[in-house]
């Protein structure tokens, strides 16, 4: 039986390929779940320094799998829990995890698909890519993070028109409103792909991670409590073993060599 979801792991870069191309890479409770393994795996194996998602043959992902809604029957509200319970918690480790998520999108994102392509720290788009919310079309509502991310990265207003009209926004629009970080040739994208992964393995990934943190929070309470978090963690950063080393690097006038500070290291 085919893998519903590939791992490689290589140079400290651990990239995710969905692996259901002749079904548009829906998401189905198998891929659901193995997505949930991998973040938990790449959350906690320190020699993981940076993770690249993206999807096999022509889309990233059309969303949930329709075809499994059906069969679900009248059991479609417990299904549709336990998907969407292994979807976001597969969501919350990829968002917390202290190391970068570089998301690929390789062509078409819908639905669930969506939120899995716009949570990259970095996210690069082919420019044959397109992106739609797809709720509204099957009578369903946001899940996987789409209300959460959606507006934070494009404004409420934006987030409306893409949730409420269900239009498809294409790749060089998805770019100028904040989407995506950048759009690709799509011959281009692998390459600018594997450089960028590259980048982000060879950068200071625990300092990352505080950054990752600190975003996360940004939204959640008064400028006092933000300006308190951040006091924090640039004082635990300063002690950690990345700054003594980028630090002797700048004095030095030479580039800093993070990787070689070990794994699981301040």
């Amino acid at each position: 039986m085919t893998e519903p979801l590939l791992i490689e792991v290589d140079n400290g870069i651990a990239t995710l390929t969905l692996n259901r191309p002749d079904a548009g890479n829906s998401i189905s409770m198998g891929l659901a779940r193995a997505l949930m393994e991998a973040a938990i795996r790449c959350d906690t194996d320190d020699t993981i320094r940076c993770v690249v998602l993206t999807g096999a043959g022509r889309l990233f992902s059309a969303g949930g799998d329709i075809s499994g809604f059906q069969e679900a029957g009248d059991r479609i509200s417990a299904y549709l829990s336990e998907l969407v319970g292994y979807l976001n918690m597969a969501m919350a480790r990829f968002l917390r995890m202290p190391k970068p998520l570089l998301t690929v999108v390789n062509g078409p994102a819908a639905g669930a698909g969506l939120s899995l392509a716009i949570a990259g720290d970095i996210v690069l788009a082919a420019q044959s890519a397109h992106f739609t919310t797809a709720y509204g079309g099957v009578g369903l509502t946001p899940d996987a993070g789409m209300s959460w991310l959606l507006p934070r990265l494009v404004g409420l207003r934006r987030a409306q028109e893409m949730l409420v009209m269900n239009n498809r926004v294409g790749a060089d629009e998805a770019a100028a409103m904040g989407l995506v970080t950048r759009v690709v040739a799509d011959d281009g994208l692998a390459l600018e792909a594997s450089q960028t992964a590259a980048q982000l393995a060879a950068s200071a990934t625990q300092a990352i991670g505080g950054t990752r943190r600190l975003l996360l929070a940004s939204y959640e309470g008064a400028l006092e409590g933000q300006l308190e978090r951040e006091a924090r963690s640039v004082a635990a950063a300063g002690a950690g073993r990345e700054s003594r080393e980028g630090v002797a690097a700048f004095l030095a006038r030479r580039r800093p060599d993070f990787t070689a500070l070990g794994e699981g290291q301040g």
